[in-house]
């Protein structure tokens, strides 16, 4: 009896769960970035000279209602803290393209998994790192006379992490579809770190320009900062667009809106863009 002949597209592939591999790439970005030294020094030293020298120069002199902190270094440490978060989580997604150039990332998306596997792996993995980094900053909040309690804490995590993964989630979608460092590093300047300036981090929404305050009202990533000066002085700073709670619910909304356009444009092709 002549048997029928086996195809490849005949073959039944194993199902995977999607955790596993989202595992295993996590995993792998939290070994890959803590065996360079040079980054993580860099990632942290830069932000809190940063934070140190434009705090220091500012003084006082910035000092206003909306910003009634005792020194513009209590203003500016959450902008510095997400600095931490987006230099972090954007620069950790260069993996992406490194990974394409080295062929690793077509063998992970030839293999019999889903994709929301692999992009959960890689934006957890950026996201773990840049909270990790971003929360270590906290221990020179009591320099500055800050005091944060378990709650003001746990606050603080929450935003924290959401800026991490919509972060993250950007930086994936990003270099998903580059072909190179240089092209990314272009993008940053052109448009992430523009993000962060107008965020709230450097001067208040308040005493803004009438279009710069229309454009930090649309960026979402003033709303993680205006959270963390909300959790973190709530006696000294008021709430300059939203609360505390609605401004974290716009942050969330971005978080998933992010992610889930990092999942479609991985599976806008059946193959990994080519280098």
């Amino acid at each position: 009896m002549a048997q029928a002949a086996v195809t490849p597209t005949s073959i039944a592939l194993p199902s995977v769960n999607p955790l596993l591999p989202a595992f295993t790439l996590w995993w792998r970005e939290i070994v890959r970035f803590y065996r360079q030294p040079a980054r993580v020094v860099g990632v942290i030293v830069s932000p809190l000279l940063f934070w140190i020298v434009i705090g220091a120069g500012f003084g006082t002199s910035l000092q206003t209602r909306s910003t009634s902190q005792e020194n513009y270094l209590n203003y500016f440490f959450p902008g510095a803290l997400i600095m931490i978060v987006l230099f972090t989580s954007i620069f950790t997604m260069m993996s992406v393209i490194e990974d394409r150039n080295q062929g690793f990332l077509l063998s992970v998306m030839v293999a019999p998994v889903h994709r929301s596997g692999i992009v959960l792996g890689k934006v957890l993995g950026g996201t773990t790192l840049s909270a990790i980094q971003g929360l270590l900053f906290l221990v020179f909040a009591p320099l500055i006379g800050v005091r944060i309690g378990l709650e003001q804490f746990l606050i603080v995590v929450l935003i924290v992490f959401l800026a991490a993964f919509s972060l993250t989630a950007l930086g994936f979608a990003i270099a998903w579809r580059m072909e190179s460092a240089q092209g990314f590093h272009a993008i940053i300047n052109l448009f992430l770190i523009p993000l962060w300036l107008l965020s709230g981090a450097l001067f208040p929404i308040s005493g803004a320009s009438g279009w710069i305050k229309w454009l930090m009202v649309i960026n979402p990533l003033t709303y993680s900062v205006d959270g963390l000066q909300l959790a973190m002085f709530p006696a000294t700073h008021p709430a300059t667009i939203l609360p505390l709670w609605p401004s974290i619910a716009v942050l969330a909304a971005f978080t998933a809106i992010v992610f889930r356009a990092g999942f479609v444009i991985a599976n806008r092709r059946s193959t990994v863009p080519a280098a």
